[in-house]
């Protein structure tokens, strides 16, 4: 009998050896997020800017824009004359953000995006002329990747070169 409790006893022991051996394969490291009991509960958000350790956060963010400006509304008439000019910055999403502005936007007057074709037709309501500048709507008008100088110099001379001066907007 004292024989199969020193196997049990072994067993037992080979058991928790081999339990503290995968523990330190899944959760390398002296805090263990999976022992972590708040990191289990759903009612708390992690924070971000907060290192795992929970070290100081060498990032600090910094908005440069008062809430106002946040909040502010613009009005934007796509049966008159404004335009919307996209300025694409790269690595930051332009292109998702581009084809959302052409083909999810719900308006009166949706943009119209044939199969195949990259480039689509964004008209104002009643008429045959363009409410947004960019590159799924206009093309490559002002280069791949146009800067702010490189827009507000190309976008007037592209806008002013319209053939009929009634498809002009005024500005």
């Amino acid at each position: 009998m004292e024989d199969r409790s020193h196997k049990v006893l072994l067993a037992l022991v080979m058991l928790f050896l081999f339990a503290v051996i995968v523990l330190q394969y899944v959760c390398p490291g002296t805090e263990c997020q999976l022992l972590r009991l708040r990191a289990l509960s759903p009612a708390v958000a992690a924070d971000p800017y907060r290192a795992e350790d929970e070290t100081p956060a060498r990032f600090v963010p910094r908005f440069n824009f008062s809430a106002g400006d946040l909040l502010r509304r613009v009005d934007f008439n796509i049966k008159g004359d404004d335009l919307i000019v996209f300025l694409h910055i790269q690595k930051t999403g332009g292109t998702t953000f581009g084809r959302h502005l052409v083909r999810n936007i719900q308006l009166e007057q949706p943009c119209e995006c044939r199969a195949g074709q990259k480039k689509c037709t964004c008209h104002r309501p009643g008429k045959r002329e363009t409410w947004l500048f960019s590159r799924f709507s206009t093309g490559w008008s002002c280069g791949l990747h146009a800067d702010w100088t490189e827009l507000t110099n190309c976008v007037p001379s592209v806008v002013d070169s319209k053939k009929e001066v009634r498809l002009r907007p005024s500005r």
